[in-house]
C-alpha cells in the first residue's frame, strides 16, 4: 500500500467575510491521510485530522483499519523515522517498508551487526545513489498515491463544507467511498507508444 496525505480547505466564515468585505479571513485546513492500493487505485483507509497531527502519527490508525496482511508500505520522506518502521513491523513483521531516508540520516548503532530495513536503504543509497535506490525498491509506485489524491480533489473537491471535525470526517469518508465506486466502475487503460 501507498500512504500519503493532502490538505483540504475548510470553507468558513473567514472566506465569506473576505468575499463580502475584502481583507484577510481566517483560513482553516484539514489533512486527509490516505492508504491506497497501488495495483487497483482504491483507497483502503482514510483519516481526516487537523493540521497539528503529523503525517507519521497517522500510520498506526491507517494500518489498524486493514484486516488482512500487508505486503509493503510505501511513503514519502515525511514518514522517515524509527517510530513508523516500528509501527509497521508491529502490525506485520513481513511487510516491506519503502520510505526514503532523509539526506541527513545516519545508520543505527546495530547497522554493522544487525542492520534494520532503514539501514539497508541507507546502504543501497550509498552504493547506487538516490535514483538507483528508487529503481531498485520500486519507489515510483508512490506516485500512484498522488494520483488518487489528485482524483479525490478533482472529483470531490479541494474543500470541506461541513462545519465540525466529526462531520468533516464523515464528509471525507463519503468522498473516499465515491472515489472507490468510480474506480471499480473502470479506469482508463494507458499504453506507451513507441
Amino acid at each position: 500500500m501507498v500512504i500519503g496525505s493532502t490538505g483540504l480547505k475548510v470553507f468558513g466564515a473567514g472566506d465569506w467575510q473576505r468575499e463580502k468585505h475584502g481583507g484577510q479571513g481566517r483560513r482553516t485546513w484539514r489533512k486527509l491521510h490516505l492508504a491506497v492500493d497501488p495495483k487497483t487505485g482504491e483507497i483502503l483507509t482514510s483519516e481526516l485530522t487537523t493540521t497539528e497531527d503529523g503525517d507519521a502519527s497517522q500510520v498506526g490508525p491507517l494500518l489498524d483499519q486493514i484486516s488482512g496482511p500487508i505486503a509493503s508500505v510505501t511513503a514519502d520522506g515525511a514518514y522517515d523515522g524509527a517510530p513508523v518502521y516500528r509501527t509497521i513491523a508491529e502490525r506485520d513483521s513481513a511487510a516491506e517498508v519503502i520510505i526514503p531516508p532523509r539526506s541527513t540520516a545516519v545508520p543505527s548503532d546495530t547497522a554493522e551487526t544487525a542492520p534494520t530495513p532503514r539501514d539497508r536503504h541507507l546502504q543501497l543509497i550509498q552504493e547506487r545513489g538516490r535514483r538507483g535506490w528508487q529503481k531498485a525498491v520500486n519507489y515510483g509506485q508512490r506516485s500512484l498515491g498522488e494520483v488518487v489524491m489528485m482524483r479525490y480533489k478533482t472529483v470531490i473537491g479541494r474543500r470541506l463544507h461541513a462545519r465540525t471535525l466529526p462531520t468533516q470526517k464523515t464528509e471525507a469518508a463519503a468522498g473516499c467511498k465515491v472515489i472507490n465506486i468510480m474506480t471499480r466502475l473502470g479506469m482508463p487503460v494507458s499504453r506507451r507508444i513507441a
